[in-house]
């Protein structure tokens, strides 16, 4: 009897061992989505369909469906319409955790238009072309581009924001993920030339499946743990050692059980 308690608790012993070498380990094999944002995969790149009626964007540069197959939107307008846009280009994914963004750290953007239009006049609305940042319906950051070229020429602009307060977390509650808005409206071109050719107004977006133009934007993501909590009577809240420790629960137990088996072997043997 005494040697089958003997064996009992060695083999408890093992099953220890295992759980807890095992437990931590299958907890870190978490499946990375491609689309979310991480530390290593902070660029959040940019699609479309051909008018750009759907503009989304999310992390993953390989994946561009959904997206026009050329890799830009665009629309026309007739000769001396107003070209005037206004669209958001929103994350199409939910994120699954909070992204964390390092303080004082830089959000860089490019992206790239193609816009033929007039130049502004006094008896005319204008808009220069201006992007936003959101958090959700939230702006965090505008910038307007007054050099931008309206000549019919593709141009690519760089736009460095600045992290603040506002700007370090943003909550996976599916209402802070980020959206850019596109604004832009001049009158279009009606020289005498028109007469003979096509001066229809455009306006174009290119994505980031479009070969040799770079569309991105690059979020200076950080890691983000949550402190360790305990209370006076040492008892650990959630978020604390005891959710870090993945198995240590059923450790603890098996522990006790194999515990009690040798103690039991012994009172046996005592006998």
């Amino acid at each position: 009897m005494a040697a089958n308690l003997r064996l009992q608790s060695a083999a408890l012993v093992v099953l220890l061992l295992v759980s807890y070498m095992g437990a931590p380990a299958s907890a870190q094999e978490v499946q990375e989505d491609p689309k979310q944002p991480t530390v290593d995969n902070p660029h959040m790149h940019i699609y479309g369909t051909d008018d750009f009626s759907s503009c989304f964007s999310h992390f993953d540069g390989e994946d561009s469906t959904g997206s026009a197959e050329d890799g830009k939107g665009m629309r026309t307008w007739g000769t001396g319409q107003q070209v005037d846009v206004d669209f958001m280009c929103s994350f199409n994914e939910k994120f699954r955790e909070d992204m964390y963004l390092e303080e004082n750290g830089t959000i860089k953007l490019q992206m790239s238009f193609n816009i033929y239009s007039a130049d502004c006049n006094d008896n005319a609305d204008c808009t220069n072309l201006t992007l936003s940042l959101k958090k959700g319906t939230l702006t965090v950051a505008t910038k307007e581009f007054p050099e931008m070229n309206n000549d019919g020429n593709d141009q690519t602009i760089n736009w460095d924001i600045v992290v603040d307060r506002n700007m370090t977390r943003w909550n996976k509650s599916g209402s802070e993920e980020p959206v850019i808005q596109i604004e832009y409206s001049k009158p279009g071109y009606n020289g005498i030339e028109c007469v003979v050719f096509d001066c229809d107004g455009e306006f174009a977006i290119y994505y980031s499946n479009q070969n040799g133009t770079a569309v991105e934007v690059n979020f200076p993501v950080v890691n983000k743990t949550e402190p360790v909590v305990v209370d006076d009577d040492d008892s650990v809240l959630p978020g604390a050692v005891g959710d870090a420790l993945p198995g240590f629960g059923l450790m603890a137990g098996m522990g006790a059980l194999a515990m009690a088996a040798v103690a039991g072997s012994r009172i046996k043997k005592d006998e």
